[in-house]
């Protein structure tokens, strides 16, 4: 996987705790913060499928059937 560098600032107390634990595990700070991201864009994937899920619900997103949205493509299944 491709690599790409990111130039980010956070609170100092933030940063003097992540060089720490990085010391502590013997790894790096990048993949504390990799891993960190990585678990939270899963959590916010089930706050967004909730969010999609109500939003049906109140009828502010149409669901359309598949063989519908192949028709209206002109997809022949």
């Amino acid at each position: 996987m491709a690599t790409t560098k990111k130039l980010i600032s956070m609170d100092e107390n933030l940063a003097k705790e992540l060089e720490n634990i990085a010391k502590i595990l013997g790894t790096t700070q990048s993949e504390i913060i990799e891993k960190a991201l990585d678990f939270y864009f899963d959590y916010i994937d089930g706050l967004i499928a909730e969010k999609v899920s109500k939003d049906i619900k109140e009828g502010k997103i149409k669901v359309k059937k598949a063989d519908e949205v192949f028709k209206e493509l002109g997809i022949d299944v």
